[in-house]
């Protein structure tokens, strides 16, 4: 506690100290990301989605009277909530007015219990999917802009259903985005009439997965469902299976999408498919067009987290103050309707339309409409692997 105390006091001196004519002239938002870790290669561009939307409100030189937004970047570990507590600390240290983050659920949670609000510091994740975070108290600290995993369970059923899927065996990482990721897929496709022969842990890090698979491959089924991480224990499930003959196919939930498992697989991971909290439109398209190529903008999560950056710095504007205890209550304001509509590239405009008292309906690249305690109602794209690349085939 006495930590806790500590560091919201460095908090509190390093804003002050940053403040001329009433408002701050650098403002730091935290991107607490697992730059190691089994997210790592997508973590590069989500924190480029982040900066980008920073940079973007920056250079209006319409945020706060001209002050100039600053990353701070911190490692997550994506699974080590040891490390992402420690991290979230130094960020608080560090004097950061919101955090973009974090990123895997179980260390999102972490963060969210010992880091901010002890700290009251506003967090919105564009990638902790784990249901057991909409239920969390958190002192209406918490948001995010990608969908729960409840919502996900859903559309892999009905996508499984469309495929004919009758059975399947379905594996998981064992933390909470494994295990709540799988409750989810379970209980929907069993609501749709579908049978699931096995439900088993994985852990990650393992060299060998043949006594996984061998597991599975007993129980049987029509797929094999792998709710893993794409850069380790998914990954070898699938390599493990493919080595055993026991499967062709893999369905593939959100956190096994990305574009370095069809590197690792090779060609036979082609008819896969799966899904990933996703939009169309003119949101994606204009930061796709922005980007020009300087990162992959339709990487998972990346235009969540351009979303989840862009939406504090709006709502500071709103309420004219980078205090989060004064911003937090502007976040559903500037996210939802009624207002005119925000998309990437339109920041500045959106700053201006603020100041001015005109309403706002942030959009984003990621569709934004936030329900409930700061949930994101989210859409899905359907992927399937073709030709060693993950293909959108439709959205949900």
């Amino acid at each position: 506690m006495k930590k806790m105390l500590m560091a919201t006091t460095a908090a509190a001196l390093v804003a002050t100290g940053a403040m001329a004519d009433g408002h701050a002239k650098e403002v730091k938002l935290g991107v607490l990301f697992g730059f190691t870790g089994p997210i790592e290669s997508l973590t590069g561009p989500m924190s480029a989605g982040a900066e980008m939307a920073m940079k973007e409100v920056t250079d209006s030189g319409m945020f706060m009277d001209g002050a100039k937004v600053t990353s701070v970047r911190a490692d997550s570990g994506c699974i080590d909530n040891g490390m992402a507590v420690a991290s979230a600390e130094r960020l608080i240290a560090d004097g950061i007015s919101g955090l973009v983050g974090a990123d895997c659920s179980g260390v999102t949670g972490a963060v969210l219990q010992n880091v901010a609000i002890p700290n009251g510091m506003v967090m919105i994740s564009p990638s902790a999917t784990s249901p057991g975070l909409t239920t969390m108290e958190d002192n209406g600290l918490f948001f995010r802009t990608s969908p729960s995993d409840a919502r996900e369970g859903e559309v892999m059923a009905e996508i499984l259903v469309e495929r004919g899927v009758k059975s399947i065996a379905l594996t998981y990482t064992n933390n909470d985005y494994g295990k709540g990721l799988a409750d989810a897929i379970e209980t929907s496709f069993k609501a749709v009439g579908g049978e699931v022969t096995i439900v088993a842990a994985h852990e990650d890090g393992k060299a060998d997965y043949s006594a996984e698979v061998g597991a599975l491959a007993s129980a049987g089924g029509d797929l094999l469902v792998v709710a893993g991480y794409l850069d380790q224990g998914g990954a070898g499930i699938i390599k493990s299976a493919l080595d055993a003959g026991a499967w062709e196919q893999f369905g593939l939930p959100g956190g096994m999408i990305g574009e370095n498992l069809p590197k690792t697989i090779g060609p036979d991971l082609n008819g896969s498919y799966g899904q990933i909290a996703g939009s169309q439109g003119d949101g994606i398209d204009n930061l796709v067009k922005m980007v020009d190529g300087a990162f992959d903008a339709t990487s998972p999560y990346t235009p969540e987290a351009y979303d989840a950056a862009a939406l504090l710095l709006l709502a500071m504007q709103a309420a004219e103050s980078t205090d989060p205890a004064a911003y937090k209550d502007e976040i559903l304001n500037v996210a939802n309707a009624p207002g005119e509509k925000i998309y990437p590239g339109d920041l500045g405009k959106a700053l201006e339309l603020i100041k001015a008292g005109t309403e706002i309906d942030y959009v984003g690249a990621s569709a934004v409409e936030l329900i409930g305690p700061g949930e994101s109602a989210g859409t899905y794209r359907m992927i399937e692997v073709k030709d060693g690349k993950n293909e959108t085939i439709g959205m949900k």
